[in-house]
């Protein structure tokens, strides 16, 4: 089988409802005060987000915000599809944004490393008229001989199987700044937020992408080992494949989610994240909920891309 070519992959868009940012900021601290002890929601000026902790490869998050899901778990769930791989920059080109600065969560190349591994895509792509690229993305496996996780530098702008992308300008401007303390509900962070939408709006879609840390407590998080050599048909023989761990704060977590899918098949929410000490991969929720500290930039985006959809799909996985 051919590796997917860039030519030949279908696209398909809608238009997201982009809510007043001051209506969003009241509709999510109120959710999020279900789940936490303390919140608050306010519209900011973004900070200078390449800076630590957050190392972003752009200030901000403003200007033609969108975002895009491009492959997806069919394309590893039952058996991976050794061939499906993409590019970033072609990504940014494919949703009408050359030089977009890139951030989210997917699969790291197999075909460039040789190993299964997560992907934190943190990357100013270098089209459009800026002919810089800085890419500042990691990607963290499993240690074959020890189990444990380990955090690398990513000096491809490829990934494989599936991303899920928060793609603009990278300038700087308003965002929405999220803090959130003591969880005393069941949801973890994002899915707080995203529930709280979609309670709120309905079938329209709401989606926002950008970054969050943990600032303080312990998280539980997965990274991906080698591919299974056996079919993964459920979602306990997901979990029961996946390698599983407790990695301490700080935290820096790159996060799409939308409030609902429009029928283009989409994954709802899909957040990476890493730590400067050393370690990195895909977030399920804080284990230390008395402790636990979160500190968030979000930006609204105006259009969802739905890029490569499987032809085949089935919901196992996607947690």
């Amino acid at each position: 089988m051919a590796q997917t070519s860039e030519k030949e992959l279908k696209v398909d868009s809608r238009k997201l409802f982009v809510p007043d940012k001051q209506e969003l900021c009241k509709v999510l601290v109120e959710g999020l005060k279900e789940n936490f002890a303390d919140a608050s929601v306010s519209v900011v000026d973004c900070p200078d987000l390449t800076q630590l902790p957050f190392t972003l490869a752009s200030p901000g998050l403003c200007g033609n915000p969108r975002l895009a899901d491009v492959g997806g778990v069919p394309n590893l769930i039952p058996l991976a599809n050794k061939e499906k791989k993409y590019d970033i920059e072609k990504v940014a080109e494919l949703v009408d944004l050359p030089g977009a600065y890139v951030l989210g969560a997917g699969a790291g190349c197999y075909q460039f490393f040789n190993f299964n591994c997560e992907m934190m895509a943190n990357i100013k792509t270098k089209g459009g008229q800026s002919n810089e690229r800085r890419n500042c993305t990691r990607i963290s496996k499993v240690n074959p001989e020890d189990g444990s996780c380990v955090l690398q530098t990513c000096e491809t702008t490829c990934f494989s199987l599936m991303a899920n992308l928060f793609l603009s300008d990278g300038k700087p401007g308003k965002v929405i700044k999220v803090r959130a303390s003591k969880r005393t509900g069941e949801e973890n962070f994002v899915t707080c937020m995203r529930k709280t939408l979609a309670k709120k709006y309905g079938d329209k879609t709401v989606g926002l992408g950008g970054t969050f840390l943990i600032e303080q407590g312990k998280a539980k998080f997965h990274v991906m080992p080698d591919y299974s050599k056996t079919p993964l048909n459920t979602n306990d023989d997901v979990n029961n494949w996946l390698k599983f761990y407790e990695m301490m704060s700080p935290l820096v977590c790159f996060s799409c989610f939308l409030s609902h899918d429009p029928g283009l098949d989409l994954r709802l929410e899909h957040s990476h994240g890493f730590g400067h000490h050393g370690v990195g991969g895909h977030y399920h929720y804080d284990v230390t909920p008395d402790e636990v500290v979160y500190e968030a930039y979000y930006q609204v985006a105006e259009t969802i891309y739905r890029v490569d959809a499987p032809t085949e799909t089935h919901n196992v996985g996607r947690d």
